[in-house]
């Protein structure tokens, strides 16, 4: 898996972000650096689902991994609690959207995968 910046990709993502997302958790929760105003209420938590195959309809597997950030802004409105329009999908923050392509990018890693991720992530903390 690619975690390098590539434009057009919400990459503002840490392999940490990547690896969160257990490759069979179902749901990921998502703190928002910057809330959602909803009327007075502020949406600081957003949970994402991990999409079933109808709800990738529509879209590219590949764009979605590669955190494509147009493929991004269709599938989350189908995925989050609270459901979120695609208006306020739109309005994220560059953070919140980069945490949110770091979750989706997660429900499509493999167990391997993950547990390669999560070694390398041990040996460089250890190195600093």
């Amino acid at each position: 898996m690619n975690l390098e910046q590539t434009p057009g990709t919400a990459d503002a993502l840490t392999p940490e972000a990547v690896v969160e997302t257990a490759p069979n958790s179902k749901f990921v929760p998502v703190t928002l650096d910057d809330p959602i105003m909803r009327g007075d209420n502020a949406i600081g938590t957003v949970t994402l689902r991990k999409p079933m195959a109808g709800e990738l309809r529509g879209l590219s597997l590949d764009d979605l991994i590669g955190s494509d950030i147009t493929t991004l802004l269709k599938l989350l409105p189908r995925i989050t609690d609270p459901f979120l329009t695609d208006h306020e999908v739109a309005q994220l923050s560059p953070v919140d959207l980069g945490q949110m392509g770091g979750a989706v990018r997660g429900f499509f890693m493999t167990k391997e995968q993950s547990a390669i991720m999560k070694k390398m992530i041990e040996d460089s903390s250890s190195r600093n």
